[in-house]
C-alpha cells in the first residue's frame, strides 16, 4: 500500500522528535530504557516530555495521574469525528483507539474524502507509533552523545504542532476557528501562563460551545421566521 508523501513526512517529524525526546530523557538522569518503553506505552508526545520532569522531580503519582488526565482529556473529543467505524475488527479497532494521537487525527480528517480506508488508517497510526518508539530508542542512545547541546531539540514538538495547524487549516480555512484559538491561547497567556495549555484548551472548548449553540439559535430563528412568513 503506498504511503501519501503528507504521511510520511509526519512519520519523519515524529522520528526526528523521539530523538528530541531520546536526548531528553537521558539528560534528565533517567536510564536509556525508559525512552522506548515510555514511548511505547504512554504514546503521548506532550505528556511524555512533562512525564520526563516530574519523574526526574519526584513528583508523587497523583500529580502525574492529574496532569496526564488533564493534558490528555483533549482525546475524549477526538473520538466524535474520528472514522473508527472504517475499522474493522475488535482487536483492530482496540489498537485505533489506543494510537489516536494528535497527527494521526489531524492526518486521518484532513485527508481527502474516501481515501482513508480502514487498512490505511490502522498503517498511518501503526507508522507514527513506530517512528515514534524507534526515534526514542536512536535517541536515548546516540542522540545523548552528540545532540545534547544542538539548541532547539525541545522545540521540535511545537515545530512540528505548527505544521499539522498549518495543514489543516489549508484543508478548512475556518476562519472563525482559528481566531477562537488564537483568543483562548491569549487567554492562557494573560492569566495563568504557568498552566497556559490547560487554561487555553479549556477556554477553546468554551468558545466553541458558545459558538454552537449560538449558530443553533440562529439558524432555529431563521427557520422559524421562514415558516410565519410561508
Amino acid at each position: 500500500m503506498k504511503v501519501p508523501s503528507r504521511v510520511a513526512v509526519v512519520w519523519f517529524g515524529l522520528f526526528v522528535l523521539g530523538l528530541g525526546f531520546g536526548v531528553v530523557v537521558t539528560s534528565n538522569g533517567l536510564p536509556w530504557w525508559m525512552a522506548p518503553i515510555t514511548s511505547a506505552v504512554v504514546l503521548a508526545g506532550s505528556v511524555e516530555f512533562l512525564l520526563v520532569g516530574m519523574l526526574a522531580a519526584a513528583t508523587p503519582l497523583a500529580a502525574i495521574a492529574a496532569t496526564t488526565f488533564l493534558v490528555n482529556s483533549r482525546h475524549l473529543f477526538y473520538g466524535l469525528t474520528f472514522p473508527l467505524h472504517a475499522v474493522t475488527g475488535r482487536i483492530a479497532k482496540t489498537y485505533s483507539v489506543y494510537a489516536l494521537v494528535d497527527e494521526a487525527y489531524v492526518l486521518v480528517t484532513t485527508a481527502p474524502s474516501g481515501t482513508m480506508t480502514g487498512r490505511r488508517i490502522l498503517l498511518t497510526q501503526a507508522g507514527l507509533h513506530g517512528s515514534w518508539v524507534t526515534g526514542s530508542l536512536c535517541g536515548a542512545l546516540a542522540g545523548g552523545a552528540f545532540l545534547k547541546d544542538v539548541p532547539g531539540v525541545d522545540f521540535v514538538l511545537t515545530a512540528l504542532f505548527v505544521v499539522l495547524v498549518i495543514d489543516a487549516y489549508r484543508a478548512d480555512r475556518d476562519r472563525v476557528t482559528a481566531a477562537l484559538a488564537v483568543g483562548a491561547a491569549v487567554i492562557g497567556v494573560t492569566l495563568t501562563p504557568g498552566a497556559m495549555l490547560l487554561v487555553a484548551m479549556a477556554a477553546f472548548a468554551g468558545l466553541l460551545m458558545v459558538r454552537h449553540y449560538a449558530g443553533r439559535r440562529s439558524a432555529t430563528a431563521v427557520r422559524e421566521k421562514e415558516l410565519a412568513d410561508a
